[in-house]
């Protein structure tokens, strides 16, 4: 049989999980949700689910993808007979995301050309539009919308056929330290302009939204402890079967609870600088501008640029470009989610690497689905999930395409999937299966106790919150 070949480093490893854990979730989600959900408190909720429920799902998962050596089928029909199903779960979960976040990857691809454009006085800049104007004018043409959908999805295709060592692993080593580096540009940027404080004041002062007449009231706290743990399954790519994924790319000596925490810090510590770049410029050059939503991206964002003067483009170029890599970080361990697992298939009936096969199959796939909401933007043409249903002033799941597979996949299925993980791991195969495993080779889990207790309690009680305040808050 031939042999699965893994990451070629730790460095290498850690930027993959970093780059799948950082995406639009980081980019574009966290300061979004921030922003709809009061600044700071949104905050403090979101770090201790990091702590007590992403820490303890991350390393529960990248241990049992490399006892297993296997993709989240594979692992779960392993290792379990109640849960042997999940992995099916994860798959469907990465195809659902996979349809909208390539949309949005193709809506950053657009706002990076469009900067491009203005950088040098071309035609297919912004002409003096506002950013209103701008992304109206883009919703109103699917056929250019599809376009860049299709093309970001086409360079997911491509990374992901280079495999693990000779595509994800050599794309995120490069990519990832560079993100962090045009990350601190835009923030020293943001965080120097007139009027910024009020940004930094907004994500770090609890009540000083409200007190300034910001935003009417408080939002609902448990809404938004239910709105920080979807954004954390989203950000920090749980629930989906690529943690699995990769952990089953990962050599034996290496520690799986340094890497876990490392990952949960490093993709943390990425949203907050995307906050600090995006919250304090808003504050500061389009304090009208939105809080939340796509608008918050493709809207606020682009007006902030545009009154920047000359430098705007550059520094639209760079914010955009930086996005549009995050997301291709995020879309190659969800395309590589779906892949592997037919590759591994393949592999273990003596059929050789069907990699590049398998990759166009499932790139068709995506590539329809990424049309479909596309081609629905936002709502405003096409037909709607509200339209098929017969559904009559519906709430925000059924509205468009998006918001749909949104609800889907980081609304239900990947809290869902964390939430029985995490059952199978406290009460099926037991906690020291998990401790044998991150101690090969000499490591230490130190954090035993505190994981024990809290994949026993704490975090089973976390996401069974999240579920039901994600349901409540589609459907309710």
């Amino acid at each position: 049989m031939e042999e699965r070949k893994g990451f070629g480093s730790n460095f290498g490893f850690l930027m993959a999980a970093v780059g799948s854990a950082v995406g639009l979730g980081n980019i574009w989600g966290f300061p979004n949700k921030m922003g709809a959900s009061g600044g700071f408190t949104f905050l403090l909720i979101y770090l201790v689910l990091a702590v007590c429920c992403g820490f303890i799902v991350m390393v529960g998962e990248l241990a049992l993808g490399r006892k297993t050596g296997q993709g989240a089928v594979g692992a779960y029909k392993v290792l379990s007979k109640k849960f042997s199903w999940m992995g099916w779960l994860g798959i469907l979960s990465a195809f659902f995301i996979l349809f909208f976040y390539c949309a949005l990857g193709g809506y950053c691809i657009k706002y990076t050309v469009l900067n491009v454009g203005d950088l040098f006085n071309a035609g297919f800049g912004s002409n003096g539009l506002s950013g209103a104007e701008i992304f109206g004018n883009f919703m109103s043409n699917p056929a250019e919308a599809i376009i860049y959908g299709l093309i970001f999805v086409a360079l997911t295709m491509i990374i992901v056929m280079g495999g693990i060592g000779g595509g994800i692993e050599k794309v995120c080593s490069i990519g990832m330290p560079c993100l962090f580096v045009a990350l601190l540009i835009c923030i020293i940027r943001a965080c120097t302009l007139p009027g910024a404080v009020n940004g930094l004041k907004y994500m770090l002062i609890p009540g000083w939204a409200v007190a300034n007449g910001v935003i009417d009231k408080a939002p609902n706290l448990f809404q938004v402890f239910a709105t920080a743990g979807g954004q954390m399954f989203f950000s920090l790519s749980l629930g989906m079967g690529a943690m699995i994924t990769y952990g089953s790319y990962l050599d034996r000596k290496e520690n799986i609870q340094k890497n876990g925490l490392l990952i949960v810090v490093m993709d943390s510590m990425v949203a907050f600088m995307a906050a600090l770049c995006v919250l304090p410029a808003r504050f500061a050059l389009d304090p009208e501008g939105s809080l939340g939503g796509p608008s918050l991206l493709f809207v606020t964002m682009q007006n902030v640029f545009s009154r920047m003067g000359t430098v705007g483009p550059i520094f639209g170029i760079i914010f955009y470009l930086l996005v549009v890599f995050a997301a291709i970080s995020s879309s190659i361990s969800l395309l590589e989610v779906i892949v592997a697992h037919f590759v591994d298939k393949a592999r273990a009936e003596g059929k050789g690497d069907k990699r590049k096969s398998y990759t166009l199959i499932a790139t068709a796939m995506v590539s329809l689905g990424c049309i479909l909401v596309c081609a629905d933007a936002l709502g405003t043409s096409g037909i709607s999930p509200a339209d098929l249903l017969g559904i009559e002033n519906p709430k925000t799941w059924a509205a468009d395409w998006l918001d749909f597979w949104d609800c889907i996949s980081e609304g239900i299925m990947m809290p869902l999937g964390a939430l029985l993980m995490t059952f199978m791991v406290a009460y099926e195969i037991g906690t020291e299966f998990v401790k044998d495993e991150i101690e090969q080779c000499g490591n230490k889990f130190t954090m035993y106790k505190f994981y024990r207790f809290c994949i026993r309690y704490v975090t089973p009680l976390g996401l069974l919150l999240v579920l039901y305040g994600q349901i409540k808050s589609f459907f309710f």
